[in-house]
């Protein structure tokens, strides 16, 4: 893609331009992101995600047995029934790994890193629904796909930002009104983590919400020195050689503070395994149960393939790949593989092909290398048959 051309979805600027002056740093209104849209899920059909054990799913009701109620799913087909005509919110999460049409619309955002899209949540709303006024940690798309919906935004919150008393939900206390849109089918409002924001539906509406992974300081650290910790061996600690005599054997010296931080440095800086970390961690999947595979031989795999299997990417499953020197990293659902430079064309098909058959991996078929990773992709399930 060509980060300079207009796109209609940025409202006729380029990746560049929106990625300089807004990305992380203000709101976007554009209208008709997406010509005469049409959502590609009926309310009725996200309702029915909602009865699945395996999906996430919520039901916030503004007024119900106290205010701002929450409940749960897997709901019960007929919890919908009993429902008020106004003023509840049904929000379900990661819609595209489960229905297709939905994931396609992520096609539109390949001008961000793939990898740090979370998942697209679907929310139906009854007139004067919402999940009152609120802040994300990290960026969104919402794109309206029926009816319509009032946006307003304000302040820009953090940690000290005052809510109300609720033991689930972080609705604002105080909300600072500076704009307000209202949303109708395919028009697209982009919010930078922090903005706070309230949506209220005006009639019966579906809002698509395009979510970012951004793990937190306080997520990186902790989960990659739990990684790094697997390969630092118990022999290898503080040491303190050519010690001075204490002056004050109670008092802990700067310069123990220099050992300490030449220490943490050491493997902290080490950037083969903090790609390596960084690339399993932003993968991992959101229903890890989800991506199971099969034990498949070569032998098998290319036999499928001649009589015109076709592979497909797992929905629940997340790819990427780096450069380590001469070789490459592909990440794939939480794991990595080193491979030979020479697959480099072949992650990138992996990683962007809506399918995978014979007359596209033709040459890699022949390469050793080329059909173990495809094998042993099948095996981990990242990607998988598509009659499957």
């Amino acid at each position: 893609m060509n980060p300079d051309i207009p796109l209609q979805l940025l409202g006729g600027i380029s990746a560049r331009v929106f990625l300089r002056d807004y990305w992380q740093k203000k709101p976007l209104l554009i209208r008709q992101a997406i010509s005469d849209f049409q959502s590609p899920i009926e309310p009725d059909e996200l309702a029915g995600l909602a009865l699945e054990e395996e999906i996430e799913s919520r039901l916030i009701i503004e007024n119900g047995e106290r205010p701002w109620e929450l409940r749960r799913g897997p709901f019960a087909e007929d919890e919908f029934s009993k429902l008020p005509e106004r003023d509840w919110t049904l929000l379900v999460q990661s819609v595209d790994q489960f229905a297709p049409e939905v994931a396609e619309l992520l096609e539109n955002f390949r001008f961000l890193p793939s990898w740090r899209i979370d998942d697209v949540m679907i929310s139906y709303a009854a007139p004067g629904g919402s999940v009152g006024p609120h802040f994300d940690n990290y960026d969104v798309f919402l794109l309206q796909g029926h009816g319509k919906r009032n946006w307003k935004v304000g302040q820009l919150c953090n940690t000290e930002s005052e809510l109300i008393q609720h033991a689930d939900l972080r609705i604002l206390a105080d909300f600072e009104g500076t704009d307000e849109w209202t949303l109708e089918p395919g028009d697209m409002l982009y919010l930078p983590p922090r903005l706070a924001h309230w949506g209220v539906a005006v009639d019966d509406c579906l809002t698509y919400s395009v979510g970012f992974r951004a793990p937190s300081a306080a997520e990186v650290l902790t989960h990659f020195t739990d990684f790094l910790s697997q390969f630092i061996p118990d022999e290898e600690r503080y040491t303190d050689a050519n010690l001075q005599p204490a002056a004050d054997p109670h008092q802990i010296q700067h310069d123990a503070l220099d050992r300490l931080k030449s220490l943490l440095a050491e493997h902290m800086g080490d950037e083969r395994l903090l790609l390596t970390w960084f690339g399993q961690f932003m993968t991992e999947p959101r229903h890890p149960e989800l991506v199971s595979g099969e034990e498949l031989q070569e032998e098998d795999l290319l036999d499928s393939l001649e009589q015109g299997a076709i592979i497909i990417r797992n929905p629940s499953a997340r790819l990427a790949w780096s450069n380590v020197d001469e070789d490459l990293l592909l990440f794939a659902s939480g794991q990595s593989r080193l491979l030979p430079g020479k697959l480099r064309d072949l992650l990138k098909l992996i990683c962007a092909a809506d399918a995978l058959h014979i007359e596209n991996l033709g040459p890699w078929l022949a390469d050793e290398d080329g059909r173990t990773l495809l094998c042993e992709l099948v095996k981990q399930g990242s990607l998988g048959f598509a009659d499957e």
